[in-house]
């Protein structure tokens, strides 16, 4: 029998236990509320451990298709959000074992995987000066590339600890690792980004404070507009 469409109070208001309650109750607007919220979150913890966007999304479309299968699996012993991160990661972590198993390390350093595209992080809002729009994606493509770059177990706790913020303890429950070895893959990942992010920024400070484009016009239109007022 077809479940019938549940009419939700304001969902903003709702918690992760209500929103549950009603996607059991077979509600589409309680899913994609459940989804909305926690997109990011799962996004980028897959992001962290496949190292590929395209990929990264997959994960978390199948992680949501077999957690709403077994939506009734969860007890509330832990939120929602644990939840879902830890089906994410064995997913996500499936994924990487079965890549390794199928391919060997010459087959691996011949493909193109179109890595670092895209990492959400949180947009800031527009500006008016398109020079400075693109130096911020050049940035954010650095960073992106330099977190790409890294070892799959530094970038997944680095992922989970910097960008998630999650707790040390949190990130070594979700991983199937000590404490101590999150501490350890943290500090080599700053280390190794702040190496390779260097680098890159000595090369990218050679081109720092361009002269050109709308900056350069409004300069040139000002000054002409002031020669004009000359009598």
């Amino acid at each position: 029998m077809q479940k019938t469409r549940t009419t939700l109070p304001d969902l903003t208001s709702l918690t992760d236990i209500d929103l549950v309650s009603y996607a059991r109750a077979g509600s589409p607007d309680a899913f994609r509320m459940i989804m909305q919220r926690h997109n990011r979150r799962l996004y980028r913890v897959a992001r962290g451990v496949t190292g590929n966007d395209i990929e990264a999304e997959d994960v978390v479309q199948e992680s949501y298709l077999r957690a709403f299968t077994h939506l009734d699996t969860f007890r509330g012993e832990a939120r929602l959000s644990t939840w879902l991160t830890r089906i994410v990661l064995n997913e996500a972590l499936g994924r990487v074992r079965r890549r390794r198993e199928i391919l060997d390390l010459s087959t691996l350093e011949r493909i193109d995987d179109g890595r670092a595209q895209i990492l959400m992080f949180q947009q800031p809002l527009p500006s008016q000066d398109p020079e400075a729009e693109a130096g911020r994606a050049q940035l954010r493509r650095l960073v992106e590339q330099a977190l790409d770059d890294l070892p799959e177990a530094f970038r997944s706790v680095f992922v989970m600890r910097e960008i998630e913020e999650m707790s040390i303890e949190e990130t070594a429950s979700h991983l199937g690792i000590r404490p101590e070895t999150v501490k350890t893959r943290l500090h080599r990942a700053r280390r190794l980004l702040q190496k390779a992010l260097h680098a890159q920024f000595v090369v990218t400070l050679k081109d720092a404070f361009p002269f050109d484009g709308l900056r350069c016009n409004r300069v040139t239109d000002r000054v002409m507009q002031r020669l004009e007022l000359k009598p």
